[in-house]
């Protein structure tokens, strides 16, 4: 009961304080041994181990010594003294940054920015023009001290290299055919007018988002360029066209014309055929002309009456038994007798 009350009769500033005195006395103890090198070594060996430092995949560190730049440094765990001697800075290398002219997006929000996009063109037009820009570091040591602001100096230079080239063509090139040669022309003059800055900048691509005119024309120039693009489309289907019935219609007439030098050989050959026959005839003929009349005659009568339905008879004379009746037939013909044809050019003969 007694200690219970001496507990609560004591004072709770006196305790803190004898408990600190005696932690004074333990350190003073520890000090005075070699607790103090101990210390020391500690203090020392963290102050060391601070110059490590991590640089990340895609990335370079630029070690710098009281200021200025010491050496790049690749991805990995790497080393420098430590502060003040010496301090990094990590650079990404491989992320693609991007530059926006003559608009501004904010999530899926974009709106216009006059003052950059509106521009005049060489015909002395004014189109609205929207740029986007990819770029990546390729220089650290240029990007940090090349030049004062770099991404900004990046993007005023994007727009002094598009006002050039619009400058330089007319609005409807610009929005039509010559859309991709100016955007390439913007990237290339873009690229040289960082390298001329030292900013360590490397354009990976400039596009082109919208060729337009100005809001208040901006339906009468889309009815142009749609006609042109009606132009185009007809002007490819009349090619296409052309190019498929021109082929079609010269090989007709080469095929015509083959079919005709193959109908003059054909002709000729008969003709020759025709006139070497005539003149064996000929010769023949002059020497039996009765014989050669005969057979003449003979071969004649075999080609056309060949189809023909015929009824023979020895001559005008001849009397037919009356079973058949020939009244009805298509024709009749009498065919003089060899003998008849015989005494007929005997006759002829003794005339002459």
């Amino acid at each position: 009961m007694e200690r219970f009350q001496h507990g609560q009769d004591q004072n709770p500033i006196k305790e803190l304080q004898r408990n600190l005195e005696e932690y004074r006395k333990r350190l003073n103890n520890f000090m005075k041994g070699w607790g103090i090198w101990a210390t020391g070594a500690i203090v020392v060996s963290l102050y060391i181990l601070s110059g490590f430092y991590v640089v990340g995949p895609g990335e370079k560190g630029v070690a710098l010594l009281f200021g200025k730049e010491y050496s790049i440094t690749d991805p990995g765990l790497r080393y420098r003294l430590p502060k003040p001697f010496m301090k990094q800075i990590v650079v990404d290398v491989s992320k693609i940054r991007r530059a926006e002219i003559g608009f501004r997006s904010d999530g899926t929000r974009t709106r216009s920015v006059p003052a950059e996009a509106l521009m005049l063109t060489g015909d002395e037009n004014i189109v609205d023009v929207q740029l986007f820009v990819q770029y990546m570091v390729q220089d650290p040591i240029k990007f940090l001290f090349g030049a004062e602001a770099p991404e900004n100096t990046l993007r005023v230079s994007a727009e002094v290299a598009l006002r050039g080239i619009v400058g330089e063509n007319t609005i409807d090139y610009t929005m039509t055919k010559g859309r991709m040669e100016i955007q390439k022309k913007v990237e290339v003059y873009l690229q040289k007018l960082l390298d001329n800055y030292d900013t360590g900048l490397q354009v990976t691509q400039a596009r082109l988002l919208a060729v337009d005119p100005p809001s208040q024309v901006q339906e009468a120039f889309h009815d142009v360029v749609r006609a042109w693009e009606d132009r185009e489309r007809l002007i490819k289907e009349a090619d296409g066209y052309s190019e498929d019935i021109i082929p079609k219609a010269r090989g007709n007439a080469q095929q015509e014309i083959r079919q005709a030098e193959a109908y003059k050989v054909e002709r000729v050959i008969r003709a020759q055929g025709d006139a070497q026959r005539f003149s064996l005839v000929l010769g023949e003929y002059m020497k039996a002309p009765a014989v050669t009349r005969e057979r003449l005659y003979l071969e004649s009568a075999e080609k056309f009456l060949s189809s023909a339905r015929k009824f023979i008879t020895q001559g005008p004379d001849s009397k037919l038994i009356p079973l058949l009746n020939i009244a009805d037939t298509d024709k009749v013909f009498q065919i003089p007798t060899v003998s008849n044809t015989e005494q007929g050019v005997s006759e002829k003969q003794k005339g002459q």
